[in-house]
């Protein structure tokens, strides 16, 4: 018995990349996507996962897109459309964040990816109605996703991200949280970490 050491072999040719959004409100029709960041995840030599690279966009809301005050205080965004912001537009930013997946899934073999994320519905949700807005093809499956609620609840008993990183022994900023990028590293480190806790095996 050796250990999967391909990352489209552990997960039946699924590839696994992080994603956080942050939003104006919770209504994936309505409410606009102001940020996303995305993570890209590899596996080593020895079949351990790690995190890869970060990819990181603002994001100027769609025509007519709600923006509802409190959401935006809660994430720290005073004003959606401020220069200094740099956003750009959800077509150029899907476009952006979607390349970068679109190629690993190509060098990897994988069929396609599949989003992975802390409250994962969520941020699948508002990706498909952005593509959708957009004709932007989505690299994700369109349903299926891997939760690191419902693992980190099995792993650590543990449901909230701040909480499950504190029981994985992992450092955690609250200064930096709910920025879309801090939270998706630290939402793959916590993938990774339980993931690798259940290696895969496979006979020689």
């Amino acid at each position: 018995m050796s250990r999967v050491t391909q990352i489209k072999d552990r997960f039946r040719g699924f590839l696994p990349v992080v994603v956080d959004v942050e939003t104006a409100g919770f209504n994936a029709d309505s409410d606009a996507l102001i940020e996303m960041a995305v993570v890209t995840l590899r596996m080593d030599s020895d079949g351990m996962l790690q995190r890869d690279a970060t990819y990181s966009k603002n994001i100027l809301p769609f025509e007519g897109a709600n923006l509802d005050k409190s959401a935006l205080k809660f994430i720290g965004v005073e004003d959606p459309f401020h220069p200094f912001r740099g956003a750009i537009s959800e077509k150029e930013a899907l476009r952006a964040l979607f390349n970068p997946i679109n190629q690993q899934v190509k060098e990897t073999g994988c069929s396609r990816a599949i989003l992975v994320g802390h409250n994962a519905f969520f941020d699948l949700g508002f990706v498909k109605k952005a593509a959708e807005r957009t004709n932007v093809k989505s690299p994700f499956h369109e349903f299926s996703t891997f939760d690191t609620v419902s693992l980190a609840g099995l792993a650590y008993g543990q449901t909230v991200l701040a909480k499950a990183a504190e029981y994985a022994g992992m450092d955690w900023d609250n200064g930096k949280a709910h920025s879309a990028a801090y939270d998706t590293e630290q939402t793959a480190d916590l993938f990774c970490q339980i993931v690798n806790q259940w290696p895969l095996y496979k006979s020689e």
